[in-house]
């Protein structure tokens, strides 16, 4: 797609004024879109600004108008979706526990904390795809976002946490972090789309199918938090 951004000639009406503003606002999102889709396959490092303007079919310059560098850009990217995705999550876990009050179990902390999520995946297209398999990158490589993921996401992360410790009030908080960190770690592998499940499956299964990754995430890691708190309650962890 080709995107202008001449400047306005003088003479011009008012309400082209006001079209020039949106064209700039439309121009933004292409470049931010182009970007994002690059840095969700290539990385920060195996993308340059003239690969992102030619992508929309413009000079690089025109990009370079919009954010000073490819960090810039970059990080413009991240902070574009992620505030969404963190207020959303946040709201669907305050809504989880006013409506259950002091019922709060893991299955339920969990959908709330997973589901807002999955369903942007699910119904959001190929940008919001491609903005989870960034993520993830994001969330492997820190030196490449980790401020900006760490301002935005860690609220997220707490207020589950939260959540948790009201479920299993005799789990101890060194073990709903690590039972966290599993979590995250199963999310973040959903959110790269690998396509390591389609192959392993023979088809069965697929990176992209977000409504069945749904229907059993939440169920698998509420059993992985209770596996952990019996065996910690029996002693019988492995030495």
């Amino acid at each position: 797609m080709v995107v202008s951004d001449a400047p306005r000639r003088a003479g011009t009406p008012k309400s082209s004024a006001r079209s020039k503003s949106e064209q700039r606002a439309e121009t933004t999102q292409h470049i931010l879109d182009a970007a994002e889709a690059l840095f969700s396959r290539h990385g920060l490092h195996g993308v340059t600004l003239g690969q992102v303007a030619k992508a929309i079919g413009v000079h690089t310059s025109l990009v370079h108008y919009y954010f000073s560098d490819k960090r810039a850009l970059f990080d413009a990217v991240i902070e574009r979706r992620a505030p969404v995705t963190a207020s959303k999550r946040i709201q669907a876990m305050d809504a989880y526990e006013a409506s259950v009050g002091e019922a709060v179990t893991l299955e339920g902390a969990l959908h709330a904390f997973l589901d807002t999520d999955l369903d942007a995946y699910r119904t959001g297209g190929e940008a919001w795809r491609n903005f989870g398999a960034l993520a993830a990158q994001v969330a492997n490589t820190p030196e490449w976002g980790a401020e900006i993921m760490n301002r935005l996401m860690d609220p997220v992360v707490m207020r589950l946490i939260a959540l948790l410790k009201k479920a299993m009030p005799e789990m101890s908080d060194e073990d709903i972090f690590w039972g966290y960190h599993f979590v995250s770690g199963a999310l973040l592998t959903t959110l790269a789309r690998t396509g390591r499940i389609d192959v392993l499956s023979g088809g069965l299964c697929r990176s992209e199918d977000f409504a069945s990754i749904k229907r059993r995430m939440a169920t698998f890691m509420a059993g992985g938090f209770r596996a952990i708190c019996e065996q910690e309650r029996n002693g019988t962890a492995p030495a």
